[in-house]
């Protein structure tokens, strides 16, 4: 326990904020279902989403990676009393847009905007949702750093990994949007250099979920309004159930990729230790006989002692923190010492 203590003004503390980022690779192979016979894909009773692990779900080792689920608004032409699921498809959008869009002036619940302006242009009515778990995103996926490769043309199943479509979250750095209640979000594109109006989906950085329009999976991009065969994404949305449709949708993944981002808040502490201060030590061996034990070896004869540790203090001299030195450090009246310790929180 100390028995000398120095007050640590504002001029010897600084706050900082790191942002740390890890590359997050998410291959096809495991969300189409790798381990077949144990299962890394989990379904529920309920019937509303699926979920991906990376392995086996029933064993310690495995980890959520994220939910698929489809859902559409009840203003879109999917909307039947004859489609499967209707309602929960339409609840699911719902929960979705409210949590990521909020509410008009009237109180309803507003549709997912093509370019994020939330005015009345195109509006995204069938949507296939990615909520991707914590453990990968941590405190958000970085902007402009989220791409996704998935197969097109024919059916929903067995695609042909040939022909692959790309989106991604171009020019987000500078380009992000920030009017939505679940905090920033970008637009998908499916070109580098997009122009407005082109954006195929939305991807939400702090809430950690893609908002991808259902017409992606299509036989051919921007299909027709109410044209639709057997082997479109509409007709799956409307007759297959939400299992059935999140396994069709999985199959196509080629490759999803991000940088997560960790932020890391630090205090930093000068703590400074001037000639004159901290020259004895506080171990009751440096004495005997009242006597000090240690004394330089020149011609002043001058204390020596070796700083080791440092001490964080409350106000009523309470112990906080303690941070130890690699090495020790020789302090006399001759010299002076600035440690710099750092508290991440």
């Amino acid at each position: 326990m100390a028995t000398t203590y120095k007050t640590i003004t504002n001029s010897d503390s600084v706050n900082t904020r790191t942002l740390l980022h890890e590359a997050i690779p998410i291959t096809g192979s495991i969300v189409s279902g790798t381990y077949t016979s144990d299962g890394n894909i989990k379904n529920y009773s309920h019937g509303m989403f699926q979920s991906v692990y990376d392995y086996p779900y029933l064993s310690s080792s495995a980890n959520h990676i994220f939910d698929v689920t489809v859902g559409y608004s009840n203003n879109s032409i999917l909307s039947a009393s004859t489609s499967t699921q209707n309602a929960k498809k339409i609840n699911i959008y719902n929960q979705m847009a409210q949590v990521l869009v909020g509410f008009d002036h009237t109180g309803s619940v507003r549709e997912f905007d093509q370019d994020g302006d939330l005015s009345t242009g195109t509006k995204l009515k069938e949507c296939v949702f990615l909520n991707f778990a914590r453990l990968l995103t941590k405190d958000e996926i970085k902007k402009a750093s989220f791409t996704m490769s998935f197969a097109t043309g024919g059916r929903v199943i067995s695609p042909e990994f040939s022909n692959n479509q790309t989106i991604s979250d171009y020019n987000a750095a500078t380009s992000y949007k920030v009017n939505s209640p679940a905090g920033e979000y970008g637009i998908l594109y499916t070109a580098s250099s997009p122009t407005a109006g082109t954006g195929v989906g939305l991807i939400y950085y702090q809430a950690g979920i893609a908002v991808l329009t259902s017409s992606l999976f299509d036989h051919e991009f921007g299909a027709r309004a109410g044209v639709y065969d057997t082997s479109s994404i509409a007709a799956v949305l409307t007759a297959s159930n939400i299992t059935a449709s999140a396994n069709g949708l999985r199959n196509r993944v080629y490759n999803i990729a991000f940088d997560n981002t960790t932020e890391l808040n630090s205090t930093i502490y000068f703590c400074r230790a001037h000639h004159s201060d901290f020259n004895y030590s506080s171990n009751p061996t440096y004495l005997t006989g009242s006597k000090i034990r240690v004394k330089g070896n020149s011609k002043a004869n001058q204390p020596v002692s070796y700083v080791t540790t440092v001490g964080l203090y409350s106000a009523a001299n309470e112990l906080l923190a303690v941070a130890k030195l690699s090495e020790p450090l020789k302090k006399t009246p001759s010299n002076e010492l600035t440690l710099r310790v750092r508290l991440d929180y």
